[in-house]
């Protein structure tokens, strides 16, 4: 019997609501993580669903969301940022809703190795004990109670994961994380939303969607548009707060043969760093693959990075000290390096009905910087009750109004 999340649901590649000739249609723009974890709950909400992006899921040329990380965090991440505390709480929630959502992916072994997504041990390493930082214990005691798996806290954890005493790790936590192989994973996603009934078109929008939004919804016949297209966003939402963080990641063998087999992710956060440009951010990204990073380069642009940049560089040799045996790693020989942009704005991330022009039927989902993969199903929950208010034809309201306000809606996935 498949395994179910929220209540008895359709087999995983139907809609759990088989839509009919006459259900609304929802024009999802963007084909990353983001813009296919929401048009799977738009579609087992019953919509029919057609998903617009300029490229898709590859192994020659990778979306962002390929390139990213992918490990599971509580907010803030390793990489993540919150100006206000309405974001942060937002991404709590958001989070949480994705933890469930892949821990039941990764609970079914066929789904695991389909979909890539596998749950592991996931270590936090901190300069100083928890309880000295205010900021971290408050974090630690959420996460203690926020339902996830397998947390457990002790300064054993430098020691059994081989970190070098001297790197300057005093106190670490553990939990069981959502690790996800992200090139099997999108492959996985955009086969899944097309069977259960998504329609794909190829194509490039440069233009503010506002200006663009009649003719959209007459081309495609769309009771309303979703915009899922990160940085794209500061053309096609208008949104000029939209920026990059640019982050790269070295791939390295992990089969233990010239280091001891990482088989835990093992992270210092850009908030417990010694400064946040020292980020350490290990993770297994499949059986034989481990990623080294991290680094954020705020407003570049760019994809010019090599192995030999001063950057890449630095950030190698931090994480061959925190864990010497990387001295000894080989290189990915077919991909060493992965490099992308991680899609931040100004105020933080957007999951809203468009506000400038009265009586849009756009919603915004867009600016999670790296934390796309931890925040998708969140997002999506939130995606599909704007899509359910915008053809009730209830009035929209800014974000930051939502928390609070209507009761929290229990999403339903078929698994």
């Amino acid at each position: 019997m498949p395994l179910t999340f929220g209540r008895d649901i359709s087999p995983l590649r139907q809609p759990l609501r088989q839509p009919s000739s006459k259900s609304p249609h929802i024009l999802v723009i963007g084909g990353g993580v983001i813009g296919l974890v929401s048009s799977w709950a738009l579609l087992d909400r019953g919509y029919r669903v057609t998903i617009l992006s300029k490229s898709w899921a590859s192994d020659e040329q990778r979306l962002t969301s390929q390139i990213a990380g992918a490990l599971w965090e509580f907010p803030p991440a390793v990489c993540g940022q919150h100006t206000d505390a309405i974001s942060l709480a937002h991404s709590k929630r958001w989070c949480m809703t994705a933890y469930h959502m892949w821990d039941a992916i990764a609970s079914i072994p066929s789904l695991s190795r389909e979909s890539g997504v596998r749950m592991m041990p996931s270590d936090f390493f901190f300069p100083e004990k928890v309880e000295e930082d205010p900021r971290q214990y408050s974090k630690m005691a959420e996460i203690m109670a926020s339902g996830v798996r397998g947390f457990y806290r002790g300064s054993d954890i430098i020691e059994d994961r081989g970190v070098d005493p001297s790197y300057g790790a005093i106190d670490a936590y553990e939990l069981m994380a959502p690790i996800i192989d992200t090139d099997k994973a999108m492959h996985w996603l955009t086969s899944l939303v097309e069977s259960k009934g998504a329609t794909f078109v190829t194509e490039n929008i440069q233009d503010d969607l506002v200006n663009v939004e009649d003719s959209l919804r007459a081309r495609f016949s769309a009771d309303v548009i979703v915009n899922c297209t990160g940085l794209q966003s500061f053309t096609l939402a208008g949104d000029e707060t939209v920026y990059p963080i640019r982050g790269g990641l070295i791939r390295v063998i992990n089969d233990g043969t010239t280091f001891p087999k990482v088989n835990a992710a093992l992270t210092i956060t850009a908030d417990a760093a010694h400064s946040s440009n020292e980020i350490v951010f290990l993770v297994p990204r499949n059986d034989n693959i481990l990623l080294i990073g991290g680094i954020t380069e705020p407003h570049k642009w760019d994809l010019d990075l090599t192995l030999e940049s001063p950057i890449i560089r630095r950030m190698r040799e931090r994480c061959e000290k925190f864990l010497p045996g990387l001295k000894d790693a080989r290189l990915d020989a077919d991909y060493p390096l992965a490099q992308g942009l991680r899609p931040f704005r100004g105020s933080n991330v957007r999951v809203e009905r468009e506000l400038r022009r009265t009586g849009s039927k756009i919603v915004h989902s867009y600016g999670h910087g790296g934390a796309g993969w931890s925040l998708s199903w969140g997002c999506a929950q939130d995606v599909v009750m704007l899509v359910d208010d915008t053809l009730a034809g209830l009035p929209a309201r800014p974000m930051g109004s939502r928390l609070g306000g209507r009761g929290k809606m229990e999403i339903t996935a078929s698994l």
